[in-house]
């Protein structure tokens, strides 16, 4: 029988750091980003009896992995058993304990047997002593993060926050992010609801939505439009980016300036792409729109929540810039090529790119919520941009393979035609000086931490 442990000092309450475990989605705010892991079912939390079945990937292979919980004792401890899966035996016990009234410790105890007896233990024991140490770190590093981020705010009464776009890439983690600050996440979808869920449909390009179900919402998160990078730019797919974000934002600006109790905020996304290609200027909030087909887009998309300006609902506009997630967005799509070894800078490699790890961009929308002084457009990125030829030798030096393949301007024109000149072969050097003067504190402000922690290396 082997045995994991790992401690760590929390900087809350045991209270919140409990409290924090029990919440909704808490399991995928805990599973690094870099695993392949589906839930495929849950039932229950934390409490006795509660069931949850996993598929896991590793490579070409698929793992069922399913875990009964019991021995809950309120504020103190839960445990998790593996009733099917790829250990011989799995217990894992979670425990909380007090250290002072302001911080405590969190300990994981686990006990497991693996594969295949006394030769799996010999040949894989390593191996997943090595994993779990890898895990663990991030479990911990995440749970610190989060609660660091809710505590200031742990007085608050729950938030009803009504997120659109939330099946993308940030919505996904957003929601997940939310739930477990204990706010309750309501999801606008353009399919029909899930009756069991907190669901409410939408159809903004037939102007369906039931107003009431959005009455004394306190926060709405615009996240909805079509993904600028799924393929060439013609007539058609330019006609759909820019109708989904301008005419989607217009419609739900309408619908809440008329509600009789209207949100105090709306968070309504847009994109450093505001600011078109700008060369080596240093762009704020300040700087006016740019030129192009992408920042005319923005600009539109901004002015589109005016209804709900003109109502007395604080709006501010995230400009998001290259969010990194292994989940998807332009680094999922670079890391197949880069981890073969075909990586490489695009065309001169000196255009701009202004990035934002996941983990900071979770707390600046945290931030933006809670922060009443701030409306209008807010730079989200790292105050360190970086050239793309910077980033192609970060990301080659992170995950140890060379960067010897440039893709000349040509190609990206062939294959991408404007979509890839203006996406890939353009940039902007963003500074987030709202972001700054608020003292939002960032933690992955540098590339190669950031990409480390996202990639788990």
């Amino acid at each position: 029988m082997a045995i994991f442990e790992r401690k760590s000092r929390i900087g809350v309450p045991v209270k919140e750091l409990f409290a924090w475990h029990n919440r909704p989605n808490v399991f995928e705010r805990l599973t690094p980003p870099w695993e392949k892991i589906k839930i495929i079912e849950k039932k229950g939390g934390i409490r006795d009896g509660s069931r949850m079945v996993l598929e896991i990937r590793q490579g070409p292979f698929h793992r069922r992995w399913v875990a009964v919980h019991s021995d809950y004792i309120e504020g103190q401890q839960f445990c998790d058993e593996q009733v099917q899966g790829p250990f011989s035996k799995w217990i894992h016990t979670h425990k909380f304990l007090p250290e002072s009234e302001t911080t405590s410790l969190l300990e994981d105890h686990i006990e497991y047997k693996a594969p295949m007896g006394f030769l799996g233990g010999l040949i894989a024991g390593k191996y997943i002593a090595k994993n779990l140490e890898h895990v663990f770190a991030f479990r911990h590093a995440r749970t610190q993060n989060d609660l660091a981020r809710f505590h200031p705010f742990a007085q608050q009464r729950p938030l009803k926050i009504v997120i659109s776009g939330s099946t993308g890439l940030i919505g996904t983690a957003l929601r997940n992010f939310l739930s477990c600050a204990g706010h309750r996440i309501l999801t606008l979808v353009r399919r029909p609801p899930n009756l069991d869920g907190p669901e409410i449909f939408w159809d903004p390009t037939r102007g369906e939505l039931d107003k009431n179900s959005l009455e004394s919402t306190d926060v709405v998160i615009h996240l909805a439009g079509e993904n600028i990078g799924d393929g060439k730019w013609s007539p058609r797919r330019k006609a759909a980016i820019r109708d989904s974000r301008i005419e989607g934002t217009r419609f739900l600006s309408e619908i809440l300036a008329s509600l009789r109790h209207p949100p105090k905020v709306l968070i309504s996304s847009s994109a450093v792409g505001f600011y078109g290609n700008r060369g080596d200027e240093m762009l704020t909030e300040e700087s006016p729109c740019g030129t192009g087909f992408l920042a005319e887009t923005c600009q539109a998309w901004e002015n589109a929540a005016e209804p709900a300006r003109k109502a007395g609902i604080r709006v501010v506009h995230p400009r998001i810039g290259i969010v990194l997630s292994p989940a998807g967005g332009a680094l999922g799509k670079m890391l197949f090529p880069f981890k073969m070894g075909f990586g490489g800078p695009i065309g001169s490699g000196a255009q701009w790119m202004s990035w934002i790890a996941m983990e900071d961009l979770m707390g600046i929308f945290y931030h933006l919520i809670f922060s009443e002084k701030i409306s209008g457009p807010v730079n989200v990125t790292s105050p360190w941009p970086v050239t793309n030829r910077a980033f192609t030798k970060t990301l080659g030096g992170v995950l140890g393979r060379p960067t010897p393949f440039p893709l000349p301007v040509f190609g990206v024109r062939l294959l991408f035609g404007e979509m890839g000149e203006t996406l890939l072969l353009e940039g902007q050097k963003v500074k987030p000086q709202k972001l700054m003067d608020a003292g939002f504190p960032f933690l992955y402000p540098e590339l190669e931490s950031a990409l480390r922690w996202e990639l788990g290396k």
